[in-house]
């Protein structure tokens, strides 16, 4: 089946608020995000930090592709994880946001963390998360995880039952034909710009193709590629250097071999988008 990966159990959540009375509230260079570009969290936190051009506000630090530390994680993570929460039973997973501060995570959860840097660190940036559209993200962040990743992942099982692998390729067609009839007409998913509901998608499609599209049969992969907008979409997104220079295409290759818990299939040589023209 496709790759597994650790995540950090169980997740911070703090949130970044209005002003001081919050605890946490928006300053410049107080927080730093520890990413991996492997990981489609990260990657979708990467895109809204370059879309929003927090290069000066909230510092980026890349870990390694692959986990470094024994039962998962990274080595350089752990002691953000012991300041945090002694004793902390689960791997030092990325992402992370920290708090320079306090010398302890604010968050590892990736939803909260996307829609913290939307709200809170914007600015003059692109309004990926406007007001009134919350629910309608929410749902296509939904589609993604459940109707794209999750299903994709089951349908690549070749160990489990037939009939559920069909069942869930089915659900995975059924979400690339909803985000499809999204694009009829428009170049983005809700509105005249990027949002959120982008970032979360194109980081699925890319993930889809350079990751779980190796776990499924020819015949599959090519009913996926019979959504032409939908990939036309994830061309140009990755044309956009928010998005392309995110594009670790070395490192989704050796994290998802080293996690792989299921053999490849016909469709891992039916190549759906060229990311390397991007990357």
């Amino acid at each position: 089946m496709s790759a597994t990966f650790p995540t950090a159990v169980p997740p911070f959540r703090s949130r970044i608020g209005r002003d001081a009375r919050s605890g946490y509230y928006a300053a410049s260079r107080r927080y730093r995000l520890h990413l991996v570009l492997s990981c489609p969290h990260s990657v979708q936190i990467a895109v809204v930090h370059g879309l929003l051009g927090l290069d000066d506000t909230v510092p980026v630090t890349l870990l390694p592709a692959v986990p470094d530390a024994p039962g998962g994680g990274h080595r350089a993570l752990r002691p953000l994880y012991e300041a945090s929460a002694h004793q902390h039973p689960g791997p030092a997973a990325a992402p992370v946001l920290s708090d320079g501060w306090t010398g302890r995570i604010v968050s590892t959860h990736a939803p909260d963390i996307l829609r913290d840097l939307a709200r809170r660190f914007g600015g003059d940036g692109p309004a990926l998360l406007p007001r009134g559209a919350e629910e309608a993200v929410e749902d296509v962040a939904r589609l993604c995880e459940q109707g794209i990743t999750a299903a994709a992942q089951r349908a690549g099982q070749w160990d489990g039952d037939p009939a559920a692998r069909a069942t869930a390729l089915a659900t995975l067609l059924d979400a690339l034909d909803a985000l499809e009839g999204r694009l009829d007409g428009r170049e983005h998913l809700l509105g005249d710009g990027p949002t959120l509901a982008d970032v979360q998608a194109w980081a699925a499609l890319l993930h889809l193709d350079t990751v779980h599209r190796h776990h499924l049969d020819a015949e599959a992969v090519h009913r996926i590629t019979g959504h032409p907008r939908l990939w036309a979409y994830a061309r140009r997104l990755a044309a956009h250097p928010a998005f392309g220079s995110r594009i670790d295409l070395d490192g989704i290759a050796r994290r998802h071999h080293a996690h792989c818990r299921g053999r490849e299939a016909a469709g891992a040589a039916v190549p759906i988008v060229d990311w390397t023209a991007y990357a």
